[in-house]
């Protein structure tokens, strides 16, 4: 990788700490902490949301009906989505393990908790967990993916993504033979720390 490529990646990294650091400051702001994976508001805040709280079935009879006909394809979604989870996952603990190449932890890309906002209703709490496991599993997935294209093909490619995962920058440049032999070995042996989430 040049010398300009791996400046522009750890650039990158530290906005990445950055943006995760502006994000705590609004867990500071909204006073609310995490506790054995649960989040717990202070009463003083949470009593200013109850006022916010659309009522479930003034929330329903509201709704749009393009947004009531649209539910069902969108809900449709979650039998591939749960396949899928179950295959990569299954996927990961025979091949990984296999390949020497370390496991993906779910739980650090699947985030469901905005179910605990007292200012959503049970419906809009059900979408937050469906938008929640949904996203989150994509990212698993690409996880997985950089981490096996990585171990098998750790190269980038002549027309460049519009997003690249976590595993990306480390890559010999495209048309780089030379690097690709040399780097390939290495590349399957070093996968952790992550190098850019």
């Amino acid at each position: 990788m040049s010398d300009t490529l791996s400046e522009l990646y750890q650039r990158l990294d530290a906005l990445t700490r950055e943006i995760h650091s502006e994000l705590k400051h609004a867990q500071q702001r909204f006073a609310y902490r995490l506790e054995q994976g649960r989040v717990i508001f202070d009463e003083e805040i949470a009593s200013q949301w109850r006022p916010t709280l659309r009522q479930f079935l003034g929330y329903l009879f509201g709704a749009e009906l393009r947004h009531v006909l649209t539910a069902p394809v969108i809900y449709s979604c979650i039998v591939p989505a749960l396949i899928l989870d179950g295959w990569v996952s299954a996927y990961q603990a025979i091949c990984f393990p296999a390949w020497g190449i370390p496991r993906v932890n779910r739980s650090d890309y699947i985030v469901i908790d905005r179910h605990y906002l007292p200012y959503l209703n049970p419906l809009e709490k059900l979408n937050c967990v469906y938008c929640g496991y949904f996203n989150g599993l994509i990212a698993y997935v690409q996880e997985i993916a950089g981490r096996t294209e990585q171990y098998w093909c750790p190269i980038r490619h002549a027309r460049h993504p519009r997003v690249v995962h976590s595993r990306y920058p480390l890559f010999v440049d495209y048309g780089d033979a030379t690097g690709f032999r040399s780097k390939l070995q290495y590349l399957r042996r070093h996968f952790d720390p992550t190098p850019r989430r």
